[in-house]
């Protein structure tokens, strides 16, 4: 109920704001017309967002959509190009979490061999977290002139994206020690970059799901297994979730092949400029304001366009 309260005394405030721009507009001479409809425009364009942001919060219904969010990167098969391509992605979402204030923390990040990223784990901590970046869970599809072919060759490339809400400490997820096999071993990094000689990186095994995580980005052992243990607990509560709803894929099944054909974005940089979501079809030839983390549109076609029962 507090909720949905508040979401109204949102929804009076933003009344009040287009009744002052109306206002304003209505006292206007024909003099200073155009200065008035230039702030016009930009403080209307920014109360669309602010009530579309209200219009999504109030379909996040479930109980994990405010949760904090656990994301994670994966490049596809290709070598360089899709861990350059990962890497991207993994800008793309910084940059999307800063603009709307969203706090972030790279718990895990392998880095590529020459260059981009092996893997990467991001916790985004904020109200509704999760429920935004549901949205961006899946296959995403680059095009592009390769800055690592010397013939200028077009390439395409794949990444995977996959958000689980991370589970609070007053969340009962009951982890067996029993069921768990942990491996230490010494991290690795790129050629040339100094990595810990001690064996600080932390392997997290959960026998009966088969579920492994790692972490690796932190010089404690004792620090990489509390990350470990966090994105392990968010794991299983998904599980536990998609059990609830009597969905029969369980979790890992949401990670379909990086590959052709399974993608829900592709991002063209080449022979034209265009960013599509083949779940909704939105488009937009913005493609340098996407990868600045632009992709609030995308985010409300989706969860829009998604049946409240998978909400």
């Amino acid at each position: 109920m507090s909720n949905e309260k508040d979401l109204l005394q949102e929804w009076n405030k933003y009344k009040k704001e287009l009744d002052d721009l109306l206002v304003l507009y209505e006292l206007s001479d024909e003099e200073g017309a155009g200065e008035v409809l230039k702030e016009l425009e930009k403080e209307s364009e920014k109360l669309l967002q602010e009530v579309k942001s209200l219009e999504l919060r109030g379909i996040m219904k479930a109980e994990e959509d405010q949760k904090n969010a656990i994301l994670t990167i994966h490049p596809g098969a290709g070598g360089t190009e899709s861990q350059d391509w990962a890497e991207m992605l993994m800008r793309m979402y910084l940059r999307w979490a800063d603009k709307n204030g969203y706090k972030t923390e790279i718990l895990d990040l392998l880095p590529g061999e020459e260059a981009g990223i092996k893997s990467v784990t991001i916790e985004v901590t904020g109200p509704f977290a999760f429920g935004y970046l549901k949205a961006e869970s899946g296959v995403h599809r680059l095009v592009r002139i390769s800055p690592f072919d010397a013939s200028g060759r077009r390439h395409t490339s794949f990444a995977s994206v996959f958000v689980v809400p991370e589970v609070d400490e007053d969340i009962a997820v009951d982890i067996n020690p029993n069921d768990l096999r942990i491996d230490t071993y010494r991290a690795s990094g790129a050629g040339g970059q100094h990595v810990n000689r001690t064996d600080s990186a932390v392997r997290i095994t959960h026998i009966p799901t088969g579920i492994v995580v790692t972490c690796q980005s932190e010089r404690s052992q004792h620090k990489n297994k509390a990350n470990a243990m966090k994105i392990l607990r968010a794991r299983l509560y998904q599980r536990k979730l998609e059990e609830e709803r009597e969905k029969k894929q369980k979790l890992e099944a949401t990670k379909t092949d990086i590959s052709w054909g399974n993608q829900i974005r592709s991002y063209v940089f080449h022979p034209y400029n265009m960013v599509k979501d083949h779940r909704t079809n939105f488009e937009t030839s913005d493609v340098q304001g996407v990868m600045d983390g632009e992709i609030d549109d995308f985010i409300y076609a989706y969860l829009m366009n998604k049946p409240a029962k998978n909400s």
